[in-house]
């Protein structure tokens, strides 16, 4: 098989336009399914916890400060 530009355009103007599709269907059925909710709710409070002991950097500034 001979890959020339026009091969290569003609296969990513037909075959790259589904792919993207089926890749932003996977993206939103996983944003949107309801398991994911507790996952997002606790990842969007991450910045707004108190508790900064947890990561080894916070734990490392404890130990030389």
């Amino acid at each position: 098989m001979h890959l020339d530009y026009e091969t290569v355009v003609h296969f990513t103007k037909s075959w790259g336009l589904i792919y993207f599709i089926v890749l932003m269907a996977i993206v939103l059925v996983y944003a949107f399914w309801p398991g994911s909710k507790k996952k997002f709710d606790r990842a969007a409070r991450m910045p707004l916890d108190d508790d900064t002991t947890d990561t080894p950097a916070a734990q490392g500034a404890e130990n030389h400060g």
